[in-house]
């Protein structure tokens, strides 16, 4: 009974994840940009626009420049989360990819370090008074939800070690729909349930700033008004009311 509520509960968090974000995505390029509102100094060119937008990934180059220990402590997060992620992908593949392998010790240490940046974008979010101001209950269940991932699977490497050899059976099971009993360790199914509920979240919160960073007109739109006309994508007018 617990492998199958489970099994299905990912299915389900899967189909809403995915389908979830495709819905966004779609809504995002459709939407009309009516203005040429690139955050100036803005790159000149398309080819600046690719790199800037490479930069705001990989380095969080705007928030770098804003505030320094937001930035800081972002970095952290999303750099540890990606080897967490990482890591992770041995439980999906068999045999295990050799560049997965190799970033194993990585990933086991990256844990830390990505709750010690959650803690201190929520200690931000508590002690710094503008910031308190506009933050809402969701932005705070938001973290707790995430530092509750976080500080769950530490403890199943630290606390309650769990069978990671049945836990992959189980997720290689859910790939190719054959179901294999799910270990039934209370901090395992903690863990896997914040997971698949951040999941069925994830495509209605603000962790949706993923992919609309690259619809942002701010950041993906050239300075170059003086050299070329620009054309608004055409809106096709609503129908008066009778």
């Amino acid at each position: 009974m617990l492998t199958t509520v489970y099994a299905l509960l990912f299915y389900v968090a899967a189909v809403v994840l995915v389908g979830g974000v495709a819905y966004r995505v779609w809504q995002y390029a459709k939407t009309p940009v009516p203005l040429k509102i690139p955050t100036t100094p803005a790159p000149l060119t398309r080819g600046g626009v690719v790199m800037r937008l490479v930069r705001e990934v990989v380095l969080f180059e705007s928030l770098f420049k804003a505030n320094k220990w937001t930035w800081l402590f972002g970095w952290v997060f999303h750099a540890a989360l990606l080897l967490v992620l990482i890591r992770h992908l041995r439980y999906f593949t068999e045999p295990v990819w050799g560049w997965v392998a190799a970033m194993q010790p990585f990933g086991f240490y990256a844990g830390f370090a990505m709750v010690a940046g959650l803690l201190g974008l929520w200690a931000r979010r508590i002690f710094v008074p503008r910031v308190r101001y506009i933050s809402a209950p969701s932005d705070h269940l938001m973290l707790a939800l995430l530092v509750g991932i976080g500080v769950s699977g530490l403890a199943m490497s630290y606390v309650a070690r769990t069978d990671i050899v049945a836990v992959k059976a189980f997720c290689l099971g859910l790939i190719y729909f054959d179901w294999q009993p799910m270990p039934a360790d209370p901090v395992l199914l903690v863990h896997l349930g914040l997971v698949a509920l951040l999941m069925i979240i994830f495509p209605v919160s603000k962790l949706l700033h993923a992919p609309g960073l690259f619809f942002a007109p701010s950041r993906n739109q050239a300075d170059d008004p003086r050299e070329r006309r620009y054309a608004p994508p055409l809106r096709t007018p609503a129908r008066s009311a009778r």
